[in-house]
C-alpha cells in the first residue's frame, strides 16, 4: 500500500464515526446503511458561487456578526469542523497551521481565516478555546484578529455549509458528525475561488490561492511570474504546471537574450568604429 493510498483510508476511517470501529456486528450507522451515509457526505465545488454573507454567527466574544464583516479587502480561508470533534476537525485544523507556518503571509495581514462550527451545539466559550489552542500552534503575531472561529443555529450552518457545498451527516448513534475533509479560499468579494481536500495542504498551493484570490495584490513579482507556470485544477485542487506557459516563458527568455547579445555586439562594433576613427 503506497502513502497516497494509506492517507485515503486514514481519512475515510476517522471522517466516519462507528462505521469501522466494529465493522461486523455494526453494519449500519443513524440506522441506514454504511455505503449510503458515506454517499451523503463530500465537500462540492461550488467555484465562483457567491458566499451568503449576511447569515449571521457568534464570534468569540459572543457577539452576533455576519459572514460578510470579514470580507471586502483580503482574501478569506474557509473551513467547517466542529470543536469537539476527536479526530478529523483537529487533523484539518492542523493541516492548515502547517500549511501556514512557512508563509510570508500573516492571518489577519494579507488574509482572513474563518473556521465555522457545524455543531449549533457548540459555544462561544468553546470556540474561545479552541482558537487559544490553534493560535499557540500557528504562533505568528496579530493572527488573533485574522482567525476567527465561530459558531452559529443550525439553520445559519445549513445556508453556509450549502453555499459552499460541504455535505456532512449527523451520526445520532455516536453523537458526532460524519463529514469530509478540507478547506476553501474565497474572494475578498465573497465567491468562491479555490478547494483543497484532505488534511495536508500544500504552502505553495494556499500562497498561490491567496494571490490569485486578491487579484494579484499581494505577493512578488517572482510569484507572478511562477504563476505564469502553475495552474488550478478544479479535479485534483492542487496547482499544477502549465507546460505551455513554460514554454512560453522559455521561448521569450531566448529571445530577450538573443535581442540582448545582439545589441551589445552592435554597441561594441560601434564604440570600436569610433575609436578607430579618433586614431585617424
Amino acid at each position: 500500500m503506497n502513502q497516497h493510498l494509506a492517507a485515503f483510508f486514514l481519512v475515510l476511517n476517522i471522517c466516519v464515526p462507528s462505521v469501522f470501529a466494529n465493522t461486523m456486528t455494526q453494519p449500519v450507522l443513524a440506522d441506514r446503511p454504511m455505503t449510503e451515509m458515506i454517499r451523503e457526505i463530500g465537500i462540492d465545488q461550488k467555484l465562483d458561487q457567491p458566499l451568503p454573507l449576511n447569515i449571521e454567527f457568534k464570534n468569540e466574544a459572543g457577539q452576533t456578526v455576519k459572514l460578510g464583516d470579514y470580507f471586502g479587502s483580503k482574501p478569506v480561508l474557509l473551513n467547517l469542523v466542529y470543536f469537539r470533534c476527536p479526530m478529523l476537525c483537529s487533523f484539518v485544523l492542523d493541516g492548515i497551521v502547517k500549511a501556514l507556518k512557512p508563509l510570508k503571509f500573516t492571518a489577519g495581514q494579507e488574509f482572513q481565516i474563518i473556521t465555522v462550527s457545524i455543531d449549533p451545539k457548540d459555544t462561544p466559550e468553546k470556540a474561545t478555546e479552541k482558537k487559544a489552542a490553534i493560535l499557540k500552534q500557528y504562533h505568528k503575531p496579530g493572527a488573533e484578529k485574522g482567525w476567527h472561529f465561530l459558531t452559529g443555529t443550525q439553520s445559519s450552518i445549513d445556508t453556509l455549509a450549502s453555499a459552499v457545498g460541504f455535505r456532512y451527516v449527523f451520526d445520532a448513534q455516536s453523537g458526532q458528525y460524519a463529514h469530509a475533509g478540507g478547506i476553501m479560499v474565497a474572494t475578498p468579494q465573497g465567491k468562491l475561488a479555490r478547494y483543497f481536500y484532505g488534511i495536508e495542504y500544500a504552502p505553495r498551493d494556499l500562497r498561490f490561492a491567496f494571490i490569485e484570490s486578491s487579484q494579484n495584490k499581494i505577493g512578488s513579482f517572482t510569484d507572478q511570474l511562477l504563476l505564469l507556470c502553475f495552474h488550478y485544477d478544479p479535479m485534483t485542487g492542487k496547482y499544477g504546471l502549465l507546460i505551455m506557459n513554460i514554454l512560453r516563458l522559455a521561448g521569450f527568455s531566448t529571445a530577450g537574450f538573443a535581442a540582448l547579445g545582439v545589441i551589445l555586439m552592435l554597441r561594441r562594433e560601434h564604440s570600436s568604429r569610433q575609436s578607430k576613427a579618433g586614431a585617424l
